[in-house]
């Protein structure tokens, strides 16, 4: 089926079905135009929980759908690519979580949104990118885990003025590919011209950046300077929004590795069979769904407060 074909259908279907759909930054160009809704984790966070629709198509990763089904289970969630998964996730349990509670039970416990719902379900709150600051700002414990990203973790420790958090040792595989001296050789070839990256990036490249945020932070900056040309430190999939929304400004890409192969699975075939079929439908055991809610809730109180 063309392109064009694909697209009336799925819009056809959406409507029909009553169905929304959601996609992140990191999506491929196709998958992102036809979707109702592109962000980074936070904004589709709140989107997934303000939802009417019936059908929620998510086009991202695992636990991004996860997250969808635990704030609206009452909403059926598809994830296109059912394979899509995250290593960084994978890299916390909740059964190695749950120990680090029982051996530190003064601790308070931040989850980054790239993890399981199990994994939630250990936590004391959620974050994401975005709000990783003031989430952390908000605890009162000045013992607190970090999971499971430690680069992000490194960043908000710099920003914090009266407390330290204990670092699990995970990674997103696609920002830590980047190495120091590529940020180091772009800025001595390109003198003058702003590097932004994301903080998921390892400390040695985000301390040569020009500005460190998320993905929304990161086109928002963009969109309101003057300058005219950027180096882009995270996946590559936002350049489709920075060009889109950015028409007179040149964009380069920090470095080739920039690339998360899991956000690329998605396709519009995909979208389109599952809008069909209402396959690859998302589940959440009630038990730990509640649980995990309780996490991604007080992030969403916090966030808006």
């Amino acid at each position: 089926m063309e392109i064009n074909a694909m697209v009336q259908e799925i819009n056809r279907l959406k409507k029909e079905k009553n169905a929304v759909i959601l996609a992140h930054n990191y999506q491929i160009p196709e998958v992102q135009d036809i979707a109702d809704i592109v962000g980074d984790s936070l904004k589709l966070s709140e989107e997934a929980a303000k939802t009417d629709a019936d059908i929620i198509v998510f086009c991202g990763v695992h636990f991004m759908a996860e997250s969808a089904k635990i704030l609206s289970p009452e909403k059926k969630v598809l994830l296109p690519a059912i394979d899509a998964g995250c290593p960084m996730a994978d890299m916390v349990t909740a059964e190695k979580l749950s120990a680090y509670k029982a051996e530190n039970p003064d601790a308070q416990i931040c989850v980054y949104v790239n993890s399981s719902a199990e994994v939630k379900a250990e936590a004391d709150i959620c974050c994401t990118s975005s709000n990783a600051l003031k989430v952390v700002e908000s605890l009162e414990s000045n013992k607190i885990l970090f999971a499971p990203d430690k680069n992000l973790g490194s960043y908000i420790n710099s920003q914090l003025k009266d407390k330290q958090m204990e670092l699990w040792n995970g990674f997103c595989i696609t920002h830590e590919r980047v190495r120091e001296e590529e940020i180091k050789l772009v800025k001595e070839k390109k003198a003058g011209v702003q590097v932004v990256v994301h903080p998921e990036c390892n400390p040695l490249v985000v301390q040569h950046a020009d500005f460190v945020g998320s993905t929304s932070q990161i086109l928002s900056y963009i969109k309101n300077s003057t300058d005219k040309e950027f180096i882009i430190g995270t996946e590559m999939g936002i350049l489709h929004t920075l060009r889109k929304e950015n028409l007179y400004k040149k964009f380069t890409l920090l470095s080739p590795a920039l690339i998360c192969y899991n956000m690329k699975k998605t396709s519009l075939e995909d979208v389109l069979h599952v809008l069909k079929t209402e396959e690859n439908e998302i589940k959440v055991d009630e038990t730990i769904r509640q649980k995990a809610y309780k996490s991604l809730k007080r992030m969403l109180e916090v966030t808006e407060g």
